[in-house]
C-alpha cells in the first residue's frame, strides 16, 4: 500500500518530536555538574538528575567531574641548593567548587595542576639541601599546599592535600651516602666503646683505691691490735716480774735458780718434741743444768733426807750457820740433821725486765 503525503508528513512529525525530545532531555549522573551553552554562552549548570533544555538552542558545553580527584605529578629532576640532583614525584588531590570557573577560566585543568604542581616542586626543593630535602618531606607537602590552593583558587578548584611520593637521589650519591653512614656509625661505635672503656678504667681505679683504702685501714688496726697484744704482754711480763721478785726475796736465790731451771728445762723439751727437728745438739752447759736441778731438789728435800718441802713456820726459828757456806755444790749426805734456817729478810729487789729471747718471756 503506498504512502500518503499526509502519512509521511505525519511520520516526519513523529520522528522530529522524538528527536527534539532527545535533544532538550539530558540526565546528569551522580558526582558530575554540565554547563549549559546557548548560541556558545555558558547560560547555566544541570546538576544530577533529569534536567530540560531548548531543543537546539542549547547544547552541553562541559561535563565537570565534582568529585575529589586525584592527579599524578610526573617524575622530574631537581637540583638541591647543594647542587644534588634527585628524581621527585608526587601526587595532588583536589576538587572542583565552582564547575563554570574549572569549564571557562582554565583551558585544561589537569594538564595546569600537573604544570603547576612540577614547577612548585621545583622551587620549594631548590631552596632546601640534600639532607633536608630527605628529611623533610611534611615541609615541602605543606608549602606546596598552601601555593597550589592560593594558585588555583581563580580556576574554582580547591587541593585539599599534597604528597611527595618519591624523592631518589642518583646512584653515586647513594652510595657516598651510604659511606658517610657507615662512617658516622662507626665513628659512633668507636666513641661509645672509648667512654666506656673510660669508665672501666674510672671503675677499676676506683676498685683499686677502695682496696688499698681497706688494706690500710686493716694494718692500722692490726697495728693497733699488736700494740695493744704488746703491752698487754709487757704487762703481763711486768707482773711475772714482780712475782718473780716477790718469790726471790721471800724464798731467797734458790727458789730463782729452780724457776729458772724450770723454764730452761721446758724449753729445752719443746725444741726436743718438734716434729721438723730431726738433729738436737745438747748445749755444752749440760753440766751446769743438772748442777741447777741438783740445788733446786735440795731446796724442796724435807729434813732428814724427805722429798717433800718442810712447810714455812710462823715463829722464829734459831739460826744457825749453814754447813759450807753455801748451797751451791754438797751433796745430800753433808747437810746437817737440824732444819735448815729462815734466809734472813731481803729487801726487794727491781729486776731488769726480761728480753724476747730469756726463758722468762715464755711464761
Amino acid at each position: 500500500m503506498p504512502i500518503s503525503g499526509a502519512d509521511l508528513i505525519w511520520i516526519v512529525l513523529i520522528l522530529l518530536a522524538v528527536l527534539t525530545i532527545f535533544k532538550g532531555v539530558k540526565q546528569v549522573p551522580q558526582g558530575s555538574v554540565w554547563t549549559v551553552e546557548r548560541f556558545g554562552a555558558f547560560t547555566r549548570l544541570l546538576q544530577p538528575g533529569l534536567n530540560w533544555i531548548v531543543p537546539y538552542v542549547d547544547r552541553i558545553g562541559r561535563k565537570m567531574n565534582v568529585q575529589e580527584v586525584v592527579l599524578d605529578i610526573p617524575e622530574q629532576a631537581v637540583i638541591t641548593r647543594d647542587n644534588a640532583t634527585v628524581n621527585v614525584d608526587g601526587i595532588v588531590y583536589y576538587r572542583v567548587m565552582d564547575p563554570a570557573k574549572a569549564a571557562y577560566q582554565v583551558q585544561d585543568l589537569t594538564q595546569a595542576l600537573s604544570a603547576l604542581a612540577m614547577t612548585n616542586i621545583r622551587a620549594v626543593i631548590g631552596e632546601m639541601d640534600l639532607d633536608q630535602t630527605l628529611s623533610s618531606r611534611d615541609r615541602i607537602n605543606s608549602s606546596l599546599l598552601s601555593i597550589l590552593d592560593g594558585a588555583t583558587d581563580p580556576w574554582g578548584v580547591k587541593v585539599s592535600r599534597v604528597e611527595i611520593r618519591k624523592i631518589e637521589p642518583p646512584e653515586n650519591l647513594v652510595r657516598a651516602m651510604n659511606l658517610q653512614m657507615t662512617a658516622e656509625r662507626e665513628r659512633r661505635a668507636t666513641v661509645a666503646r672509648a667512654e666506656g672503656e673510660r669508665e672501666a678504667e674510672i671503675k677499676r681505679a676506683e676498685g683499686e683505691k677502695q682496696a688499698l683504702v681497706l688494706a690500710a685501714e686493716g694494718r692500722r688496726e692490726a697495728a693497733f691490735r699488736d700494740a695493744e697484744a704488746r703491752e698487754r704482754l709487757a704487762e703481763a711480763e711486768a707482773a711475772a716480774t714482780r712475782m718473780v721478785a716477790e718469790v726471790a726475796g721471800g724464798v731467797g736465790a734458790d727458789a730463782l735458780r729452780y724457776f729458772i731451771s724450770d723454764k730452761y728445762v721446758k724449753a729445752f723439751e719443746q725444741l726436743a718434741q718438734n716434729n721438723a727437728q730431726k738433729l738436737v745438739i745438747v748445749p755444752m752447759e749440760a753440766t751446769a743444768l743438772a748442777a741447777g736441778i741438783s740445788q733446786a731438789l735440795e731446796l724442796f728435800r724435807g729434813p732428814g733426807g724427805g722429798g717433800g718441802a718442810a712447810p714455812p713456820s710462823s715463829g722464829p726459828r734459831p739460826s744457825a750457820p749453814r754447813p759450807g757456806g753455801g748451797g751451791g755444790g754438797g751433796g745430800a749426805g753433808s747437810r746437817p740433821s737440824a732444819p735448815p734456817p729462815p734466809p734472813p729478810a731481803l729487801a726487794q729487789v727491781t729486776l731488769p725486765s726480761p728480753t724476747s729471747g730469756s726463758p722468762w718471756s715464755r711464761a
